[in-house]
């Protein structure tokens, strides 16, 4: 047996029994997340409490050990992986609901717990924790703080921004700071803590977060609106605006993403439509059946091909359930997704549907775009086959083309998943260099010595 290299012996004496792996056998299936590269760390800590964390970060800024944090692995950019080796440090152990307080309406959660987890908790109290990623079944509430998470609801209630009212910090050197509190308003000095959300793993650890609750809508419905063509389905949700309404979610989807869902899901519903808008209206019973009915009235006139509500939570979970099969019906096309999170100005999203058919056409790829078309935010996923010849060439060309195409719309070239490693190519095109140098200001101030998640979009 190969002998245990004497820094990481003496940083094993240091936490629980089975705290720190070693074996690469073991550590292999913490090299990446959902995205395609991978790297194998030199060792796991899988910490259980903050004191923990302080310990393999303070171990690791005095020896200069590379450390990538980890949450669930389900990013879709390569943010947690490893890509210069040494320590990632997953805090799936750390896994606790502390708190949830129906009089302060906050839950106090170590960063491990499952996002549905949470929800589901509270929920039941009469509370809501909003943000939805699709992952919410699998993907951790660290990550989606650290990657500032959004979701279909986030038209109406914001992203994971919106929820930190405070966090603990593991910091670079190992301390341990409380930034922000448990109220609902706080300008005492700057808001450090929203510092950290977003961040990427590249300023501090979060080992703890206080979120923001607010009363659980007691109604739900959802209208379903399937049309002949994208143009009139884009239209459609001008119309919606135009009539003052504001749902807390407005989904669109295209035609090969309905085609993949219906062999997936064996659900005729759809069959027909080549574009497909799910507006879903939340708040007391009465007021909701009426806007429903109302907008019902706005979209007729839009001929659309079918027209179905879902009243009630049981009946929109329906709907839903289907929308969160979409990423993996194409994925069951057989062809690689790449997944690009977009986000255009909401009057620019007629133009991104006709950027992502043009480049379909001029690369011979299936784009197969769907996404929260009430905020811009339209997931386009380049459909290819990487054992063909040429076919990764060709994709590197499209991809550049479609962020180029984005930001000359005065969007942006993520909304969701961050830039981690996917999206690093195009960070110096996305940003100006005055904001490029301020980022890096932060970085060098926050963690001098570049041990935390080195390699990504601020590092070498």
């Amino acid at each position: 047996m190969t002998p245990l290299p004497p820094l990481l012996r003496r940083l094993r004496s240091r936490l629980a029994p089975g705290g720190l792996l070693l074996d690469p056998a073991e550590c292999v299936a913490y090299g990446g997340d959902k995205w395609f590269a991978s790297r194998t760390p030199d060792a796991v800590a899988l910490p259980r409490s903050t004191a923990e964390v302080s310990q393999v970060l303070r171990f690791a800024h005095r020896h200069r050990i590379p450390v990538t944090p980890r949450g669930a692995g389900h990013g879709y950019v390569g943010g947690c992986v490893p890509v210069q080796g040494g320590i990632v440090l997953s805090l799936e152990r750390m896994n606790r609901i502390l708190e949830v307080n129906r009089a302060d309406f906050v839950a106090v959660v170590q960063p491990g717990v499952v996002t549905a987890d949470l929800q589901h908790r509270v929920e039941k109290r009469g509370l809501y924790y909003p943000p939805d990623p699709a992952s919410r079944g699998d993907c951790s509430l660290g990550g989606n703080i650290v990657t500032n998470a959004g979701g279909p609801r986030c038209l109406k209630y914001g992203v994971t921004r919106d929820y930190v009212l405070g966090l603990e910090i593991v910091t670079p050197q190992g301390e341990v700071v409380r930034l922000g509190s448990r109220t609902h308003k706080n300008k005492t000095g700057f808001d450090l803590h929203r510092l950290y959300v977003g961040s990427e793993g590249m300023l501090g650890i979060v080992t703890e977060a206080t979120l923001k609750l607010i009363p659980l809508p007691p109604y739900r419905a959802c209208l379903v609106a399937g049309f002949a063509r994208m143009s009139t389905a884009t239209r459609a949700l001008a119309e919606i605006f135009k009539a003052g309404f504001l749902p807390c979610a407005l989904e669109i989807v295209d035609a090969f993403t309905l085609a993949a869902a219906r062999k997936r899901t064996g659900s005729a519903q759809f069959d027909g439509c080549r574009a497909l808008v799910i507006t879903e209206l939340d708040g007391q019973k009465a007021s909701v059946e009426g806007e429903i009915a109302a907008l019902q009235r706005v979209l007729e006139p839009l001929h659309p091909l079918t027209l179905r509500t879902g009243m009630g939570g049981e009946e929109c979970e329906k709907v839903w359930a289907i929308r969160r099969q979409f990423s993996y019906a194409l994925r069951d096309t057989g062809l690689t997704k790449l997944n690009e999170d977009v986000v255009v100005p909401r009057g620019a999203l007629g133009k991104l549907f006709r950027l992502a058919a043009s480049i379909q056409r001029k690369y011979g790829l299936i784009v197969a775009s769907f996404g929260h078309a009430g905020d811009g935010n339209i997931h386009v996923n380049l459909m290819v086959d990487l054992k063909k010849p040429g076919t990764r060439r060709q994709a590197d060309a499209a991809l550049d083309e479609l962020f180029k195409g984005i930001l000359a719309l005065g969007g942006v070239v993520t909304g969701e998943h961050g830039v981690g490693l996917a999206k690093k190519p195009w960070w110096k095109l996305a940003v100006t260099p005055e904001v490029d140098a301020l980022h890096r200001t932060v970085k060098r101030a926050l963690d001098p010595q570049g041990i935390l998640n080195p390699g990504k979009f601020l590092g070498g």
